[in-house]
Parts: C-alpha cells; sequence; structure tokens
C-alpha cells in the first residue's frame, strides 16, 4: 500500500469515528429527553387519575333550581 491510500483509510477511519460520536450524543440526548417526557407523561397520568375520582364540585350557576 502507498502513503496515500493509505492517508485515504486513516481519513475515512477517522471521519467515521467522528460522525459515530456525534451519532452517540444525538441518541444520548434523545433518550434523556424520553425519559424526561415518560416522567412527565406519569406525573400528568396520575394526576388525571386523581381528577377523575375527585367529586365534582358545582357552583351556584350550575344547580338545578329546586323546581326542576
Amino acid at each position: 500500500m502507498n502513503e496515500a491510500v493509505l492517508e485515504r483509510i486513516e481519513l475515512k477511519i477517522a471521519y467515521l469515528e467522528k460522525a459515530n460520536t456525534e451519532l452517540s450524543d444525538v441518541v444520548y440526548r434523545q433518550q434523556q429527553q424520553l425519559d424526561g417526557l415518560e416522567q412527565r407523561l406519569a406525573l400528568l397520568a396520575s394526576q388525571l387519575e386523581e381528577v377523575k375520582h375527585r367529586p365534582r364540585e358545582y357552583t351556584l350557576e350550575e344547580e338545578r333550581p329546586p323546581h326542576y
């Protein structure tokens, strides 16, 4: 193998290593975002369950008059 071929191979390897690192960083950030969204979703789901089981409070405007 001559110097030019070896240099091209080394450059390609360096490029691929850099691309691999960048993609790994992207995947890591996306996983962090997914974890955060899953936590928020679980919190919202628990809050929704609480609201579902809580008796509804009616305002005076919503009360039916006694003659109905």
